[in-house]
């Protein structure tokens, strides 16, 4: 007799054997980034950073629109790049590029309140060699501006918020 599967059953059966590959790169990198795989793709794009190419942040200080044609897929999210060059960089290290706390909004992971807010991806920051973003410019100034006390408190409340993102299904 053969047993038929539900395509929901399927999707939870899927969902556990992606969860166990992505602690598996948990437990091999640190990072809040790579906590549980997560990676905000908005309320509707499905890709990361809105498709804004991560590596030009850091190499051109500055938000670059990438391309879906140059993409990789990473914690089973496409990233979009503005070159070859900056896909290749990102594969090479994609802890290095990839923002903290999934892309989520910096200043929403450090505060009491939700984290679903949508990113600007022209609102970002790079603080001590790591890519934050927030909701916007004068969030982003407030939020470097006491980067020494944000940081560490995001970084001590992420590991809540993405068990809230779980829950939510947000991301």
């Amino acid at each position: 007799m053969v047993k038929t599967i539900s395509s929901r059953k399927l999707a939870k059966s899927m969902h556990l054997i992606t969860g166990t590959a992505f602690l598996a790169l948990v437990l091999a990198y640190s990072g809040p980034v790579l906590a549980d795989g997560r990676v905000n793709t908005g309320y509707f794009g499905g890709v990361a950073i809105d498709g804004y190419d991560p590596v030009a942040y850091f190499l051109d200080n500055r938000a670059v629109k990438g391309s879906e044609k140059i993409s990789y897929d990473w914690l089973g999210t496409p990233w979009y790049f503005a070159s070859d060059e900056h896909r290749e960089l990102f594969k090479k290290n994609p802890v290095k590029y990839a923002p903290q706390y999934g892309g989520y909004c910096a200043a929403e992971v450090a505060g009491s309140g939700s984290v679903t807010v949508n990113i600007n991806p022209e609102a970002f920051a790079i603080i001590d060699g790591k890519l934050y973003f927030t909701y916007g410019k004068e969030a982003t100034q407030a939020f470097a501006m006491h980067a020494s006390e944000a940081v560490p408190k995001a970084d001590a409340n992420w590991p809540k918020k993405q068990d809230e993102l779980a829950k939510n299904d947000y991301h």
